[in-house]
């Protein structure tokens, strides 16, 4: 099994003087980051997709070491009008990652507001057909647990998506932390347990402020071991005050304690 284990993003300044040097410029982050981590969600994507340059010099700084996993562009999950010069755009761009063997599975980060109703099934249908013909890999999540049920992991199987598995704070209509299989790749995100700011926190920094512990850990680590992958991708979002940085030396700890290489170093 490929084994892939990152952030969500890099460019944390509050990441100096835990990852990265207090001096450190910003320019720099990506190299640094690399040193320590096989993989990363690219967030930028979200706001303003990157050009081919910007995608090369990625390829630069991380020293080809680092799986980029690309999150779509907003216009694409939340207001949902990208037209077909913007996906053709996105596909364009990351030529750099795919050449040089980077490029993990694009990511579908849906909204809350996205329930299971037809118009968005529907919308989710056009963009499967679209990625399935620029044969590109797409992982999806869904934030609400109508999504959560096994007639739609069947149908994300049997259209090649992966669905993400996603651990949340245990609050009421949030999916459930398990492991999603059906293809030959996981995808989990971890965004943090903290139930008293998800909802009523002034920014994502605090929704995220969490810290796991290992017998929180565990869980993901057993189910993975056992499943039968060719890859998993594995990312914390909680990247507030450095947990993640802290969650990733655990979970390193914790692969090995399993008999399994995590390729990463802190």
């Amino acid at each position: 099994m490929e084994l892939y284990l990152g952030t969500g993003g890099y460019t944390n300044d509050d990441w100096r003087g835990i990852l990265y040097p207090e001096d450190a410029k910003s320019s720099a982050y990506l190299e640094l980051y690399a040193e320590h981590f096989n993989a990363v969600e690219l967030n930028s994507s979200f706001y303003n997709i990157p050009g081919t340059k910007a995608f090369a010099g990625m390829v630069k700084k991380s020293g080809s070491r680092v799986r980029f996993a690309v999150k779509l562009h907003s216009s694409m999950t939340h207001s949902r009008d990208a037209d077909a010069e913007l996906f053709k755009r996105l596909f364009e761009s990351v030529a750099p990652l795919r050449e040089a063997g980077m490029l993990g599975p694009f990511l579908a980060q849906f909204p809350y507001s996205f329930h299971r109703t037809p118009e968005n099934r529907l919308y989710l249908k056009t963009l499967t057909d679209r990625f399935a013909e620029a044969g590109e890999a797409l992982a999806v999540e869904f934030r609400t647990a109508e999504w959560h049920v096994p007639e739609v992991y069947d149908a994300l199987t049997e259209a090649g998506l992966v669905a993400v598995s996603v651990d949340y704070p245990p609050l009421p209509n949030m999916p459930k932390p398990d492991l999603l299989l059906g293809t030959a790749t996981a995808y989990i995100r971890l965004h943090g347990r903290n139930e008293r700011t998800w909802y009523g926190g002034k920014s994502a920094a605090e929704r995220h402020d969490y810290l796991y512990s290992k017998d929180e850990l565990s869980p993901w680590v057993r189910s993975v071991v056992e499943a039968e992958l060719e890859q998993c991708y594995l990312i914390f979002l909680n990247t507030t005050k450095g947990h993640a940085l802290k969650n990733l030396k655990m979970i390193g700890e914790l692969f090995a304690e399993a008999g399994v290489n995590a390729p990463m170093s802190l």
